[in-house]
């Protein structure tokens, strides 16, 4: 594939998911290996389990949040965030909850699974909170347990972060999907979605899956050799 000169395109979104973070060395959760190979979800990753024993999943969590910051972003990572600074329009829509891309730069960033690095109170909100261990388990305020601020197993999508999500890739001219089979929906139909807005549609995979026949190119390499190569710098 030729390389591609974002000036050409007014709106930029890149999609991105589980291999982009594996690449970094980050742990992924599902397949040979995952998380989830290791560990029960049903005891570490969701609702009733927090609700259960607050304490083993918010110390579980916290092996996760340290793991993730043994692990450091790629040249895939700093290539988006580096082309964000020349280009006015260019949003990161992204599956991973480890905040890869804002370590490296990015600023425009929507969450689908939520974060890592944030803790939400039933009464009083979401509160950033970075580092290995929490700054504290319970709320200061009102004394309730904090919850991670992630989509857990049972969530619902925040609405709000996806209809944000969603109208990015209808108003994109270039959709770029990196490290994901994107098969499962809502994910499944964001490349439609580009579409719709007669966007050029990129894969970013080392393997094929059902849904790379939506897309007009696809390159079959990891996003920390194929980025640094596929955009100009300007």
């Amino acid at each position: 594939m030729k390389t591609i000169d974002p000036r050409q395109y007014e709106h930029i979104v890149f999609f991105t998911g589980a291999g982009m973070s594996a690449e970094s060395g980050v742990p992924t959760y599902r397949g040979r290996g995952g998380l989830w190979s290791q560990y029960r979800w049903e005891e570490y990753a969701c609702e009733d389990a927090f609700a259960g024993d607050p304490k083993k999943v918010l110390k579980f969590h916290e092996l996760r949040r340290a793991a993730v910051l043994a692990c450091q972003p790629h040249a895939g990572h700093a290539a988006i965030a580096t082309l964000e600074k020349q280009h006015p329009r260019v949003m990161v829509v992204t599956q991973n909850i480890d905040g890869m891309h804002q370590r490296a730069g990015s600023g425009n960033v929507i969450e689908l699974h939520g974060s890592l690095w944030r803790l939400r109170c039933p009464d009083d909100g979401i509160s950033g909170d970075i580092g290995a261990k929490y700054k504290g388990w319970k709320c200061e305020k009102c004394g309730s347990w904090l919850r991670p601020d992630i989509v857990w197993f049972g969530d619902i999508l925040d609405q709000g972060v996806m209809s944000a999500a969603i109208a990015a890739i209808r108003r994109c001219d270039l959709f770029v999907s990196i490290g994901t089979s994107g098969v499962v929906y809502p994910a499944a139909g964001f490349p439609r979605f580009a579409k719709e807005n007669h966007a050029r549609c990129i894969e970013i995979n080392p393997e094929a899956n059902e849904m790379s026949s939506l897309y007009d190119e696809s390159l079959r390499d990891t996003a920390g050799r194929a980025l640094p190569e596929l955009f100009v710098q300007f």
